[in-house]
């Protein structure tokens, strides 16, 4: 038997998942190594690389998921 998500499925859940986790992260307690580093302005320059990673991440799984439809309808039909 053969499981197969449609990218709709995928999109919907990973959306429900993001909408849970990302409330609870701003219940961060107060750290003090924080605190300094938003004092000095330094939190900005920790929020853009996170950012910068995570969209390079993003970018490489889109990449990979597109290279992967195209390899999956130029195969031919007996392999899958």
């Amino acid at each position: 038997m053969k499981l197969y998500f449609s990218g709709k499925f995928t999109r919907l859940v990973t959306l429900l998942t993001l909408t849970v986790i990302l409330p609870l992260a701003s219940f961060a307690q107060n750290v003090e190594m924080a605190d300094d580093m938003r004092r000095d302005g330094k939190i900005y320059i920790v929020v853009a690389v996170c950012l910068t990673i995570l969209i390079g991440l993003i970018l490489y799984v889109v990449s990979v998921d597109y290279k992967l439809r195209k390899l999956e309808k130029e195969s031919p039909s007996h392999l899958k």
